[in-house]
């Protein structure tokens, strides 16, 4: 009951960074919406040094309320997905994505604003793909094969000659680089295939059994040898008693 207990807690805990996260990305946009201004100056533009902060904001920002609906689906989704099956690490993966992502885009882009979560829903999604492959858990690489079977087309978007006019394909490179990359980094860390211990548990049942048996074996042995000597004894008081007639 316990068990249970805690799982649900855990899950409500994911669900709200989850959420959380979302309705911060929806808010901006509402704000901009209330007050008729963009907030494009929050984004990436690469090789700036005004505009480094982008780095950190550029996640926060979408072009319009289809870009914003695409992206949040997803990064509700796979942030869940991020800290209820890896919570003990979900936490660095999440900002380290988020920066890392950011400054390689900021590093390669082309000259142009880049804005929305794409490259963070990238690496989110390559994280739990690779380390479900690396970890070799089942729970976890159903995780990867579900991310797979919903999301296997991002790969696409990761070339400049797959990407859609004014994506930032620049933005989804980074981000499965850098999730794949976490992935590996972290592989020792979170959760693991649960090490099996019924060979040791069999092992020692054997070894038991055998011990048993040889006991066993020796108690039959003294018992022998002691049906033995009463026989000889017997055989030495009837020829006592021959020789006293």
């Amino acid at each position: 009951m316990n068990e249970i207990r805690t799982h649900q807690q855990h899950f409500k805990n994911s669900l709200f960074i989850a959420g959380l996260l979302v309705f911060l990305l929806v808010l901006l946009f509402v704000v901009e919406l209330l007050l008729g201004v963009k907030f494009n100056f929050l984004g990436v533009f690469p090789r700036k040094l005004e505009y480094l902060h982008g780095i950190v904001t550029h996640v926060l920002v979408h072009a319009d309320s289809n870009h914003l609906l695409n992206n949040v689906v997803s990064l509700f989704i796979l942030t869940l997905s991020l800290f209820y099956f890896y919570g003990k690490i979900a936490d660095k993966v999440l900002v380290l994505g988020w920066l890392f992502t950011g400054f390689i885009l900021w590093a390669i882009g082309r000259d142009s604003l880049h804005i929305g979560a794409s490259g963070l829903i990238y690496a989110q999604a390559f994280f739990l793909f690779w380390s479900g492959v690396i970890r070799k858990y089942a729970p976890l690489i159903a995780i990867a094969l579900i991310v797979v079977f919903f999301y296997g087309n991002m790969v696409w978007h990761v070339f400049p000659w797959q990407a859609f006019p004014n994506e930032s394909w620049e933005g989804h490179l980074s981000g499965a680089i850098v999730g794949s990359l976490l992935a590996v980094l972290y592989r020792k860390q979170g959760p693991q295939r649960p090490v099996k211990e019924w060979h040791e548990e069999l092992e020692s049942e054997d070894e038991k059994n055998l011990a048993e048996y040889a006991e066993s074996f020796e108690l039959e042995g003294e018992e022998q040898k002691e049906n033995v000597e009463q026989s000889k004894e017997n055989e030495n008081e009837k020829r006592e008693g021959s020789n006293g007639h």
